[in-house]
């Protein structure tokens, strides 16, 4: 318990912490950011209005909390152990939990323009949308490549994983639902998650074996 408490839970309090504190230098300083939103507003078109529909709708909640479901009884099955599956759930759990301890203390507003989604009752800052897509596609790419050898297929599952992100993060600023500061946030809030989920699950070290710890313990002790 000790060591996911300092791999873990630290960690994510030091990036809650640390969003709290950003979120709130944005409030006290003005970014001027809004012209983006309002230029991409006036730039609106029935075509780029369906597919940001689309692509805001890769991340979320809902299908973001199915499709972790599925996937951690699929490698779980699949890998026969629980490190992937638990990788996986505090990759996506751990930047949810970071969003929603510091988005309702931070409030930020939405972009002044309109919105093409209804408004959730969450802060502006930062995209749950954004960081909701890293923490999931990204850990996912990581489980994948970590079992897969060829070059071509690892290079094809990332380009995917980073792309969503990428195209959800526009999506959101398309639709007039967050900033772009929002959405910056959101993507390092997100790899930070994967990160230290990765650091601390993923790879980590597994013990030496049995035998030679007894054998470190009886020195004369020759091991079988």
């Amino acid at each position: 318990m000790r060591y996911y408490a300092l791999s873990i839970v630290v960690p994510l309090l030091l990036l809650a912490a640390a969003t709290y504190g950003v979120g709130e230098l944005i409030l006290r300083w003005p970014t001027g950011e809004a012209a983006v939103n309002r230029g991409l507003a006036a730039d609106r078109t029935s075509l780029l209005n369906t597919l940001t529909d689309y692509g805001t709708s890769l991340s979320d909640m809902p299908y973001i909390v199915v499709l972790t479901l599925v996937a951690v009884i699929v490698f779980r099955l699949v890998c026969k152990r629980w490190r992937e599956s638990a990788f996986l759930i505090v990759s996506v759990w751990g930047q949810s939990l970071v969003f929603l301890a510091t988005t309702e203390f931070i409030g930020r507003r939405r972009p002044p323009v309109p919105h093409l989604d209804p408004a959730p009752p969450t802060s502006s800052f930062p995209s749950g949308h954004v960081s909701a897509a890293v923490g999931f596609y990204c850990a996912i790419a990581l489980i994948l490549t970590s079992h897969i050898r060829d070059r071509a297929s690892r290079v094809a599952i990332w380009m995917v994983a980073v792309a969503v992100p990428l195209i959800v993060g526009f999506s959101r600023l398309y639709r007039g639902m967050h900033f772009p500061t929002d959405v910056i946030w959101g993507l390092l809030l997100g790899v930070c998650c994967v990160t230290v989920a990765a650091r601390a699950i993923l790879y980590r070290r597994e013990g030496r074996r049995p035998q030679l710890q007894t054998a470190e313990r009886d020195p004369h002790r020759v091991p079988r």
